[in-house]
Formats: C-alpha cells, structure tokens, sequence
C-alpha cells in the first residue's frame, strides 16, 4: 500500500460515456425525478386534504410517499448532474453521505412497506379490533420504527467506511455510490464489510421480508374464505396495489444485494438498480392511484386532469 496513491474523490462513470446519449437520459431521468416527485407529493396532499383518507392505511401511504421523495432524492440529482458535467467526480465524504442516506430510506421503506402489510391484515383478518389495534399511537410508533431501523442499517454498514482508506483505481462502475461498487476499491481487504452487508440484509431485509409474508399468508387464507365472488375481489382490491409494490421493490433489491459481485454483471447490476432505486418510487403512486378507489375518487375530486380515472 505505500506505492499506491491514497483516493480522495471517486469518479461516477454513469450509464454511458456517449455524449448524444448522456444528453437524451438527462431529460429522461429530468423527467422521471420531476413525475416522482410531483406524484409522491399529490399523495401527501391529497391525503392530507381528505377527510376520508385519514384511516391508518392511508398515513402509512403518506408515509411512503415520503420515503419515495427522499429516496429517489438520494442518487437522482448528482446522477442528472453528472450526464452533463464534465467533472463526474464524488468526494469520499459525499460517496459515503449518499450510501448513509440510500441504505436509511430504503430499509424505512420495506419496514414501511410491512408495516402497510401488517394493516391490511388486521383490517381483513381482524376487522372488528381494526380500530381498536391500529389507533394512531401504533401507526406513529411503527413509522418511527421503521425510521430507526432504516437509522441502525444505515450507520452499520456505513460507519466502517469513515476510517476506510481507497486506493489504486478511483473509477466506480455505476451512476451512484453503492456499497457493492465501493468496496473493490478499498486499499484492505473488504471480505469484513462484505460479509457485515450480507448479514444485515439478512437480518433487516429478510425480517421486514418475513413480516409482510406471514401477513399476506393470513390475509390470503383469509380471502380464501370469503364465499362470494364480489367479497373475494373486494377484499383482494385493498392490498393488491400494495403487494404490486412490495414484489417489484424485494426482487429487484434482493437480488442486487445478495447475488456475488461480478465484473460481468456489471450492466445487469445497473438496470436492477435503477428498478429499484429510480423506477419503485416513480412506480409507487401511479399503481396506488389505479389501484386504489379512494385515490383515485379524492384524485378526481380534487385535480380535473385525473377525472379519467374513475
């Protein structure tokens, strides 16, 4: 290591090198960012203007929308700024900042996104303690939850690289910071940080993972029951937009996650992230805004463009 020079900033090499190309995603990417943000937003609006979305499913929802803001905030603006800068250069503070803030809005969201499932059950499985279970006490203290884990994860895997040192090649093959892309740049050997990342995506991903999936087990056992048809539809209508959202958000994130690191891969690596770091929170609001009958009625009511909806 004394021959190697010490890197104090990363260079960001983006999803191309093509200048005509970089130009046509920054007003791809412009776009997408400006209808996450505007559409996440809406949902916290109008949300909060209706009197008769005020139910816990609804603030969990909110919640999520503002999960999907300061997420998608996260990696979008330096990744638009680096398609037409010519210096895409990222200090090692900033680098390690962005992955700080990636890992807290994430793990918030999929604890979110089981608190949502933990919801839906009781509201089917145990309709009639609905109120009684999820009184606005509970549903504040499972969103300040889900932010202190998103906190816990975050500072784990990212404290380590506060004392770490890189050297050697300072290029990182990805539009962002992403702690599998970083550590094959570190001056030691990473096989530490790497088996930390496994065990708390196990811990954290696979907890929140399971929590959502013995739910849905009881609220599809529970559909299961419903003799009429018309009862089925009505009852599977309520959470089908979030289970929509919970499958594209864990497939995409699990498999970036957990798959070993390959230089092959490295593309393949970019579009999953793109799918779960971009495109879930673009995603989110327009399938709760087709999928759900209140959205889209408070939606109409309140924003003519939107009357096409109902």
């Amino acid at each position: 290591m004394a021959n190697q020079t010490i890197i104090t900033e990363f260079i960001l090499l983006g999803l191309s090198s093509d200048s005509h190309l970089q130009v046509f995603l920054f007003l791809l990417f412009l776009i997408i960012f400006s209808v996450t943000l505007l559409g996440n937003a809406t949902i916290i609006v109008v949300i909060k203007m209706e009197d008769g979305l005020q139910s816990p499913m609804f603030f969990f929802l909110s919640h999520l929308a503002f999960v999907d803001i300061y997420y998608s905030s996260v990696t979008l603006p330096k990744m638009l700024e680096n398609f037409i800068a010519k210096n895409k250069a990222i200090s090692q503070k900033g680098c390690i900042a962005q992955i700080f803030f990636f890992f807290q809005s994430a793990c918030a969201e999929v604890f979110i996104l089981s608190a949502m499932a933990f919801d839906r059950y009781v509201a089917i499985c145990d309709p009639l303690r609905y109120l009684t279970i999820m009184k606005k006490t509970v549903c504040r203290l499972l969103v300040v939850g889900s932010w202190s884990m998103g906190f816990l994860y975050a500072m784990v895997n990212a404290l380590p690289l506060v004392n770490a040192q890189f050297c050697g090649n300072n290029t990182i093959s990805h539009y962002s910071c992403e702690l599998p892309s970083l550590l094959p740049l570190s001056c030691s050997n990473p096989l530490s940080n790497y088996v930390l990342l496994l065990i708390t995506v196990l811990v954290f991903g696979l907890s929140s993972f399971l929590l959502t999936l013995v739910s849905y087990i009881h609220i599809i056992s529970a559909i299961l029951k419903i003799r009429s048809a018309e009862g089925r539809s009505k009852a599977f209508s309520t959470c089908s937009s979030h289970l929509i959202v919970v499958c594209l958000f864990y497939s995409s994130a699990f498999f970036r996650y957990m798959k070993p690191s390959s230089e092959s891969l490295i593309e393949l690596d970019k579009v999953v992230s793109i799918q779960y770091s971009i495109l879930t929170p673009l995603l989110n609001p327009i399938i709760y805004s087709l999928k759900n009958n209140e959205i889209k009625t408070a939606l109409g009511k309140r924003f003519e463009i939107f009357r096409f909806l109902k």
